[in-house]
């Protein structure tokens, strides 16, 4: 008996499984890529910090220089020294109470790179955080100047808005973090410039200066030191990371979907190349049996062409309905085939079954199990996604959706 088995396109079908896991690893390892890369942008972007020490360096973006401000100005006499404005702000400082409300601070005024006044843009900042010993130990003023629109004057530099908070330091180094956003402008500026104290509201857009300097709790007729150092503007904009998780999880979500895809079109080529390398052994329709001089092949192979249906179709049967030995049926198949009797029914039935799917989404698995010969619809689905790597259910949906040619 020929059957004419013709050699399959095997080194096609592993080049194409080769390329396929090629592109899933590409297509993984980029998008990992990506989302280091973009993660790290976004964690940058969101993250902000300047450092404001040295005052001179170009890189922190704010320039400044160190100036001193006090009572003396106005007719007092306390006065107050920078010691040093590198390494770390320094000052020098004596309060004298011989004039009411005396006061002193050291500012640290905005520049451009032409050490003209400029006014910087700290809204993207919610933190000044800096470490600060004073001897002796002293309650001081943390000051923040920036330009209101209503009472800012040009001619006046005391009628820009000024927002404090204050802070106890000692002679041992202590870290200080103050919110930039929540601080408080004294009755007397809404006096002075006839603000309403219902007004909270200061611009962090525009700012000309921060300060440190004496409260009403600082030691008078005595000379005081204050040190400063790790100066740093830190703040955070959600909307960077916000941005990049929807992008992130959309990103997965278009490749989980692509890779959904391509797997099912890979699954198809795979199943469908199994099919044409088994065509030959079950093409019950086309078979042709010629003459043999062993009749009993003969019988049994086109018993089984045209009886694979059959659920009483088994060894046993067709023992009793040829007449033949049953380990003579199984010799004849593992000679001819390469199967055994079991091995090549459920080869027909599951071969056919595909078939039908393929052609047939409308049908029930169910039915299709029923009508190639099975029984129980579980052992079919057992014996279909061993044969050919999936469910018939997601055999019937692929095909559907990836129509290809089954026979």
């Amino acid at each position: 008996m020929a059957l004419g088995i013709h050699k399959s396109n095997t080194p096609y079908f592993y080049w194409n499984m080769f390329g396929y896991y090629k592109k899933v690893i590409v297509s993984l390892t980029a998008s990992a890529l990506l989302s280091l890369v973009g993660g790290y942008l976004a964690f940058d972007l969101t993250f902000t910090n300047a450092a404001l020490m040295p005052s001179d360096s170009s890189s922190i973006g704010y320039k400044w220089v160190a100036r001193t401000y006090s009572d003396a100005a106005e007719g007092g006499f306390s006065h107050i020294d920078v010691i040093d404005d590198g390494y770390s702000y320094s000052l020098s400082m004596f309060l004298n109470s011989e004039k009411d409300h005396p006061f002193a601070m050291g500012e640290m005024a905005f520049v451009n790179e032409m050490d003209q006044p400029n006014n910087v843009d700290l809204s993207g900042f919610d933190t000044l955080a800096f470490m600060a010993k004073c001897s002796p130990a002293s309650t001081l003023t943390f000051s923040l100047f920036s330009v209101d629109e209503n009472a800012s004057s040009f001619d006046d530099e005391r009628s820009d808005r000024i927002s404090t908070r204050y802070f106890h330091c000692d002679n041992t180094w202590q870290n200080f973090n103050i919110d930039i956003t929540r601080l408080d402008t004294p009755e007397w500026w809404f006096k002075w410039y006839n603000q309403e104290l219902s007004n909270e509201d200061y611009n962090l857009k525009s700012v000309k200066k921060i300060a440190f300097g004496s409260s009403i709790q600082s030691p008078m007729n005595v000379r005081s030191t204050i040190n400063i150092r790790a100066i740093e503007l830190s703040g955070k904009d959600w909307k960077y990371l916000y941005q990049y998780i929807v992008i992130f999880i959309f990103g997965w979500a278009m490749l989980g979907i692509w890779l959904f895809k391509n797997h099912t079109k890979f699954l198809m080529e795979r199943i469908q190349e199994k099919i044409q390398k088994d065509r030959p052994l079950i093409a019950y329709k086309q078979l042709t049996i010629e003459s043999h001089k062993d009749k009993d092949k003969t019988a049994i192979l086109k018993l089984m062409a045209t009886e694979y249906a059959n659920p009483e179709m088994s060894l046993e049967y067709v023992v009793q309905t040829l007449g033949i030995n049953r380990n003579k049926v199984n010799e004849i198949l593992k000679s001819e085939l390469g199967y055994t009797f079991t091995s090549y029914l459920n080869k027909l039935r599951l071969s056919e079954a595909a078939r039908l799917l393929a052609e047939n989404p409308d049908a029930n698995v169910s039915e299709i199990a029923y009508s190639v010969g099975y029984k129980n619809v579980s052992y079919f689905n057992k014996l279909f996604k061993i044969e050919y790597g999936c469910s018939p259910k997601l055999f019937k949906s692929s095909s559907a959706s990836t129509p290809t040619e089954m026979i």
